[in-house]
């Protein structure tokens, strides 16, 4: 089996653009740092990663299944296509199914992708990201910045993830202090 990965970001640009490609490209940035010194196979890492949210794009998107279990339908149909071996394949659809998940008895694998994921909505890109998709919305905006500040560090599995955490919060609290100072609250 050889993995096309040309045809992997090409696919993963097609149907989530540049947000999808950096959103994946900084995942596996932060992999890098979270996982120093632990051994996973970088290889079904680096496949979940870019496979992780296709379900969630215009192109695929289903409103009563959530995005992590569509992604897992298309990455399995994808790959089984591909001729993917089945142990690979396996850990594979279990980092994309669970990359939304709090659970930390999975695979190396799956809480790498979950914590990076985690930790790519915490710090200053989360909040921009998420005040961006809410540009009339603001009050909505902080209230899911909030929310995913105070519940996000709690959930996430490596110790490095936690550690990385921490720095965004305090830039996060730092930020969303200016924003209420001012927007004197009215926004």
């Amino acid at each position: 089996m050889y993995i096309n990965e040309d045809e992997i970001v090409s696919l993963t640009d097609e149907y989530g653009g540049q947000w999808g490609i950096n959103h994946t490209k900084r995942l596996l940035q932060i992999i890098s740092v979270i996982s120093e010194g632990l051994q996973y196979n970088r290889e079904a890492v680096w496949v979940a990663a870019y496979l992780h949210d296709w379900g969630g794009y215009a192109k695929w998107f289903t409103p009563d299944i959530e995005h992590p279990i569509r992604s897992k339908q298309l990455a399995e149909e994808f790959l089984v296509n591909k001729g993917y071996k089945k142990e690979l394949l396996e850990l594979i659809l279990e980092c994309i199914e669970f990359h939304h998940s709090d659970n930390h008895n999975r695979s190396i694998e799956a809480m790498l992708l979950s914590d990076a994921d985690k930790l790519d909505l915490l710090g200053i890109v989360g909040m921009l990201r998420e005040f961006s998709m809410k540009p009339r919305d603001l009050r909505r905006a902080y209230e899911t910045v909030i929310s995913r500040k105070s519940k996000l560090p709690g959930v996430l599995c490596l110790k490095k993830s936690r550690e990385i955490a921490e720095k965004r919060v305090k830039l996060m609290d730092e930020l969303i202090k200016e924003f209420n100072e001012e927007t004197f609250g009215y926004f």
